[in-house]
């Protein structure tokens, strides 16, 4: 008896999807798709360019398949398609966004507590939103989408050093405006 097929590895699924069962290729949009509609979040801003982008970027993933080498990760060669697939399209748009943007706050009951991480999630909103594009995305990936640095090589093409250098230097930019930041507010 072989097993569900929802239990299968990517790697398995693509080697199948190769071999005749294109159905299976549903399951790994099932498993993608939050992460790249994410990515499209950040880049486009709304979720209808996001649903499209979404759908670009798995038929480009079916197209080429056959080219997944299992070298990587599923995940880093779809997010590699993903990312080209967006730079290309902010080219022609010029506009990037961080999914800091996007992320949850929880819901307090006190409405003190409520009202302080609101300003606590704005200010590093802007701050993360004043960095350069190249960091913004080199720290989107690393923390939002928890890539390791040889994946983020992969999906946008920079050396790991680049990479590391472009977290590093994310951190202290956010680091001081947040100081700075918190300096100007007190009373």
């Amino acid at each position: 008896m072989s097993p569900a097929p929802d239990t299968l590895d990517d790697k398995t699924i693509v080697a199948r999807v190769i071999d005749g069962e294109s159905e299976l290729f549903a399951l790994l949009v099932k498993r993608h798709q939050k992460a790249v509609f994410g990515l499209g979040l950040s880049f486009f801003k709304n979720t209808e360019d996001s649903g499209d982008f979404v759908q670009d970027v798995f038929l480009k993933a079916y197209r080429n398949l056959p080219s997944f080498l299992g070298k990587s990760k599923f995940s880093t060669w779809l997010y590699r398609i993903a990312y080209n697939t967006a730079v290309n399209a902010v080219k022609r748009r010029r506009e990037y966004q961080s999914l800091a943007e996007d992320a949850e706050i929880p819901d307090f009951d006190d409405p003190q507590q409520k009202a302080e991480r609101e300003a606590s999630r704005e200010a590093i909103r802007d701050a993360i939103d004043e960095l350069p594009e190249r960091y913004r995305v080199c720290l989107d990936f690393y923390f939002f989408y928890d890539l390791s640095y040889p994946e983020i090589e992969v999906v946008t093409g920079f050396p790991v050093n680049t990479i590391k250098s472009h977290v590093f230097r994310a951190k202290a930019m956010l680091r001081e405006k947040l100081r700075d930041e918190a300096e100007w507010e007190l009373p």
